[in-house]
């Protein structure tokens, strides 16, 4: 019998409660969480992780790299443009979300945010995301 893999995500955001709040409601919604502070390192760890994760939650206001270039530079890479990709940010107005649309972010999550809500957004994600990956042929 072979386990099944917990779906992966990466919670970037430059405040740590706010990554303990969303690691503590997706480890219980039964997902593998891992953090980082900004994305320059959300980068970094894609770059030289083995195991890609199925989503990555990112804040568009941060230090050394905000959550827009970093989504940008996630799409632009082959080895990460089927990562799926949830913005969790008070930044949502329309022109906010269409700029986050045109550069390929699945979906938005406004701070402050019903827990619920960001589980149900991320489980939704992480479905098309791993539906994306099979489609192009990297499972």
């Amino acid at each position: 019998m072979t386990a099944t893999r917990r779906p992966r995500v990466l919670v970037v955001d430059d405040s740590p409660s706010i990554r303990l709040l969303i690691r503590t409601n997706l480890e219980l919604a039964d997902f593998d969480v891992e953090e980082v502070e900004d994305g320059v390192a959300c980068l970094t760890c894609l770059r030289d992780g083995d195991d890609l994760p199925d989503v990555v939650t990112l804040d568009v206001m941060m230090p050394k790299q905000g959550g827009l270039a970093t989504a940008t530079a996630i799409r632009s890479d082959p080895r990460t443009a089927t990562v799926g990709i949830v913005m969790v940010t008070t930044q949502n107005l329309p022109a906010d979300i269409a700029r986050g649309e045109r550069i390929g972010v699945d979906a938005y999550v406004t701070k402050p945010f019903d827990p619920d809500e960001l589980v149900a957004t991320v489980q939704a994600v992480a479905a098309r995301a791993s539906e994306r990956t099979r489609a192009d042929g990297y499972a």
